[in-house]
């Protein structure tokens, strides 16, 4: 089992800052959610999911809590997810995942990042196909043999398996899908009482790309603008 590939974080935000992007992030991935399929994370496994992630960045229940009340008001009503597209500068290409209830003001906002960023907007279809579109599980490594679970899990999907890191950098074991197939790992997980720390979709560069270090500062202050943005849930990317 080697160490699975991740691309390169970006080191702009401060701590606090993200923290409130994730709960925001989390809060519109849980009010979805729950407009989908319900407040009942019995019978929801979109929530159930969502539920684990805002465990795993210290979420408050009251903020969780808020969130589906949300959800079961008018108010989110007409949120929108919306994939864009583009690249960054030295031709890094970038996926731009978004929940909005105003796509006008999202796509200028998101289209001037680009600009500013030296890089530009892409149509659809034009960067995704450099990606595959997967399902991403971490585990805490304590108590799991890798190479078992790598048998036990196959049948459900399972397409890699390796070491990574977690959200403070601790070790964790990274389980990868394909996106048709996440339903199946997570339901899994669950019959085998094994909790994930987080859940997510995830776009995987098909070929990793590196850059020298002052380049790569420049496509990492793009994507650290663009995840600023009250409107961007996340944002992918290919650099090493």
């Amino acid at each position: 089992m080697g160490r699975i590939f991740e691309v390169r974080k970006h080191t702009m935000f401060a701590r606090w800052d993200r923290m409130a992007k994730q709960f925001t992030r989390i809060g519109k991935e849980i009010a979805i959610a729950v407009k989908s399929g319900g407040p009942d994370p019995g019978t929801n496994p979109a929530l159930r999911r969502c539920f684990q992630n805002a465990k795993s960045v210290n979420m408050p229940k009251d903020r969780v809590e808020a969130a589906i009340k949300r959800a079961m008001g008018k108010e989110m009503e007409n949120i929108e997810e919306i994939l864009y597209e583009g690249y960054g500068p030295h031709g890094i290409p970038i996926l731009v995942e978004t929940a909005t209830d105003n796509p006008t003001r999202t796509v200028a906002n998101v289209r001037s990042y680009f600009n500013k960023g030296g890089g530009s907007m892409g149509t659809s279809g034009s960067v995704s196909f450099q990606f595959r579109k997967m399902g991403v599980f971490k585990l805490k490594p304590e108590g799991l043999n890798p190479d078992d679970l790598e048998l036990e899990l196959i049948d459900f999907g399972l397409e890699e398996l390796g070491e990574g890191t977690g959200e403070n950098n601790e070790p964790v074991l990274v389980l990868r899908t394909a996106f048709n197939d996440f339903g199946n790992m997570q339901k899994a997980l669950e019959e085998k009482n094994i909790i994930p720390i987080s859940a997510e979709v995830e776009w995987i560069p098909n070929t990793p790309m590196e850059l020298p270090e002052g380049q790569a500062e420049e496509v990492l202050k793009l994507v650290d603008k663009l995840e600023q943005d009250e409107d961007v849930q996340k944002v992918f990317h290919n650099l090493h």
